[in-house]
């Protein structure tokens, strides 16, 4: 009789399928075997493995989860990563039964995405334009000025991911470039316009860093193909250190860190986009949305803007 694989095994078979076959980047993966780590230490606390524990184990597990003080939206997420891993064992014959189908996840409202107003992310921009024009700043000071302003205004501009952002190539900032091809969830590529402001941005970031460059002849920074490079492992900026960036720009600006951050200015771009009359699929495209139901969680700014145009263009509008 052959021994079951360990969980070990069959989480590392799992995630090596969401890679090659769905095109799953680090980020997912990462959650992934988090959350699936999570559950195979309990099943080992109550003597069971991925590939013996039944319904109830599971339904234990997370009502384990719940004890533990874990919000819906978690618990609905290690559920989501249990459904995947069980389609995949039976997919493969490693199990003849899918304990996760008959599964029901926590009740969840779907709560509305935090929004800067555009006071408030004008405010961000000036405040960082004028930390990047600062004379009295070291060059030092003063190249991670730019690149925090350029991270800022090509965020605002394109309503990227912080990972897509970060990750930008150095052929970005060509100076004839009106559009960029941005590389996205399960390696898809989609256009994304940029604004004669950011263009202007990336220009004068490329311009200081070639002129660090020229000071300092053998950076090894000097040959990076990313257009944000660090010395980390992943050779270009980390989606942590520029969150800190903007919370601490925010702070500078007059804003609490606490309502600022990468993704809360994608949810500025798509809702100030909206309220401006922008199409809500042009928005999808440009969010790198799959599904327009991910992109409806802003309907509620078009609702609010049809409100607004019957109340102030419908003849019998009261005045």
């Amino acid at each position: 009789m052959r021994a079951k694989p360990s969980d070990s095994k069959l989480t590392g078979l799992f995630l090596d399928m969401l890679a090659a076959e769905q095109g799953a980047g680090p980020n997912t993966l990462d959650a992934y075997r988090r959350d699936l780590t999570d559950f195979s230490e309990f099943l080992g606390r109550v003597g069971h493995s991925f590939a013996d524990a039944e319904t109830q184990v599971l339904r234990d597990y997370l009502a384990d989860l719940d004890t533990r003080g874990f919000k819906s939206t978690s618990v609905a997420r290690r559920l989501s990563a249990m459904r995947h891993l069980y389609r995949f064992l039976l997919n493969e014959r490693i199990r003849g039964d899918d304990p996760a189908a008959i599964l029901s996840g926590p009740k969840r409202g779907r709560g509305l995405p935090k929004v800067l107003s555009i006071a408030d992310v004008d405010r961000m921009l000036r405040r960082a334009k004028e930390l990047s024009e600062a004379e009295d700043a070291s060059p030092s000071k003063r190249l991670r000025s730019l690149r925090l302003y350029c991270l800022l205004e090509v965020l605002y501009a394109t309503g990227l991911r912080v990972s897509e952002l970060v990750a930008l190539p150095r052929t970005a900032a060509k100076r004839d470039a009106r559009m960029i091809v941005v590389r996205g969830k399960g390696n898809k590529e989609r256009l994304v316009p940029l604004n004669d402001a950011s263009r202007q941005a990336m220009a004068d970031y490329l311009s200081a860093t070639e002129a660090a460059k020229t000071e300092k002849k053998k950076d090894s920074l000097a040959a990076s193909k990313w257009l944000f490079p660090s010395f980390g492992e992943s050779g270009h900026l980390t989606r942590q250190h520029f969150a800190r960036d903007l919370k601490e720009l925010a702070v500078a600006s007059g804003l609490q860190a606490r309502l600022v951050s990468p993704h809360v200015l994608r949810h500025a771009f798509a809702s100030h986009l909206l309220h401006n009359g922008a199409d809500l699929r042009i928005v999808q495209t440009l969010l790198g949305h799959t599904d327009i139901s991910t992109t409806q969680i802003y309907t509620h700014v078009v609702e609010e803007r049809l409100k607004s145009l019957v109340r102030d263009l419908h003849p019998l509008a009261e005045k």
